[in-house]
């Protein structure tokens, strides 16, 4: 058999080791481990499980992952996001769907200090339900704006995802950071935009909360404020050239930290479960990041990358409809897999042909995200309707039925970025050159 067999051998025979239940970094890194070894020696296969291993956790580069995840575990353990919602209901709460909106609203202040998907749904899973529930809502309007706000975590700086794609592609993560802001506030203004004109269709599905005064209002900005300035901070500091990745990871974990201690909403105990939760967080992506760094030695070898972006290349179809079957490729992989691992696993191997077809590597991180956001509310492995789920006990069918509408909007601006880039590359070529 030559090298590219024996590769896709290789990839089929981990993706049926997934279906077993294996932990995705060990299947991979097995995976990779036996195909290196057959390909080439299985003495220097040891090696090269060593070294990638011993590379991944001892790099600089990469404690950018636990300083991100331990701000977004201070910030879900201390309570911001209740505030953060109180203060969005507060203003838009007495409109139809006013608390709907009101979660879109927190949750995308609450992704800006925050970098995991999960903890943004289920925060708002335990924050923004039982309030709906209290007002009349419909569970499906409920359950759907929950799950889909999720998806936020997905795009929105900081991302886990965008950093992990970082790594892989050798990109800049404070430019993916940049070129991801304004897709992300486009994205939050489609579901914002889909609320507004599913209540008005159907008045019944978000009655009207408490109408709140001026003065209310007001004295709710603070609320909003802190968590901002430490965003805008880290931004700026990044945009500038002022901090590395690293140091705004820890410049924000440092000011959550603080604020929360300030505020008193951070006990020991909470603190301590924070910690926990990073430490599993981080192990799990860190040992991905290595797994996925030894299948891609053994993926090299083979030379399937370059071979398959030569024939993708070649297809005699024009590069937008060739772009369209790769993010399909993304899509349905994300749908049967874990979509990190899948993006993890794919990459690799679509990232040459989209270098080849001409598009610029920054535009194409973020299409391949909003492949995840999607991914991750679609079944069969639907992450954040999971979370939802659970936490709720709200149905898998009225939750996807709740969710089917803002995926339309989510479409939509997945259309309009892949027709106009410029929307993700304009702040990175105008603050980054």
């Amino acid at each position: 058999m030559n090298e590219i067999t024996v590769g896709i051998i290789i990839l089929f025979l981990m993706l049926g080791l997934f279906l077993t239940g294996i932990e995705l970094a060990f299947g991979m890194a097995l995976m990779g481990f036996i195909g290196y070894g057959i390909l080439v020696s299985f003495g220097a296969a040891m090696n090269v499980l060593a070294k990638d291993f011993f590379d991944t956790l001892s790099s600089y580069g990469l404690t950018v992952i636990p300083l991100f995840v331990l701000m977004g575990q201070i910030t879900f353990n201390a309570g911001i996001a209740g505030r953060l919602y109180d203060t969005a209901y507060k203003w838009v709460g007495h409109i139809p769907g006013g608390l709907a909106l009101a979660t879109v609203i927190g949750a995308t202040f609450f992704k800006a200090i925050c970098g995991s998907t999960a903890a943004t749904t289920a925060t708002f899973a335990s924050v923004a339900v039982p309030e709906m529930d209290r007002f009349g809502y419909s569970r499906k309007l409920s359950g759907g704006v929950v799950a889909i706000v999720g998806t936020l975590g997905v795009l929105m700086p900081p991302s886990v995802i965008l950093i992990i794609f970082g790594i892989i592609t050798q990109q800049s993560i404070g430019k993916l950071f940049m070129a991801a802001f304004l897709p992300a506030l486009m994205i939050a203004a489609a579901y914002f935009g889909t609320i507004i004109v599913w209540c008005k269709a159907n008045p019944s599905l978000g009655p009207t909360g408490d109408k709140h005064t001026w003065k209310a209002k007001t004295r709710a900005i603070p609320q909003i404020m802190w968590p901002a300035l430490i965003f805008v901070v880290m931004v700026v500091g990044l945009m500038s050239g002022v901090f590395t990745p690293t140091e705004a990871g820890s410049v924000g974990a440092l000011a959550v930290l603080v604020l929360t201690l300030v505020q008193k909403d951070l006990n020991f105990t909470k603190f301590k479960k924070a910690i926990v939760e990073s430490l599993q967080s981080s192990c799990m992506v860190l040992l991905i990041v290595a797994g996925s760094t030894v299948l891609g030695h053994c993926i090299a070898v083979t030379n399937i990358p370059m071979v398959a972006a030569d024939w993708i290349v070649d297809l005699p179809f024009h590069r937008s409809i060739v772009m369209g079957l790769i993010i399909i490729v993304y899509l349905v992989g994300g749908s049967f897999i874990d979509d990190l691992a899948f993006m993890i696993l794919a990459t690799p191997i679509f990232y040459p042909a989209i270098l080849k077809l001409g598009y610029d590597p920054l535009w194409a991180g973020i299409m391949v995200c909003i492949t995840v956001m999607v991914g991750s509310v679609i079944p069969p492995v639907a992450m954040c309707v999971f979370i939802v789920k659970n936490i709720t006990k709200i149905p898998f069918s009225v939750i996807y039925r709740g969710v089917y509408p803002f995926l339309i909007g989510l479409v939509v601006s997945a259309i309009l970025l892949f027709i106009f880039p410029e929307i993700s590359l304009w702040l990175p070529n105008y603050f980054m050159k």
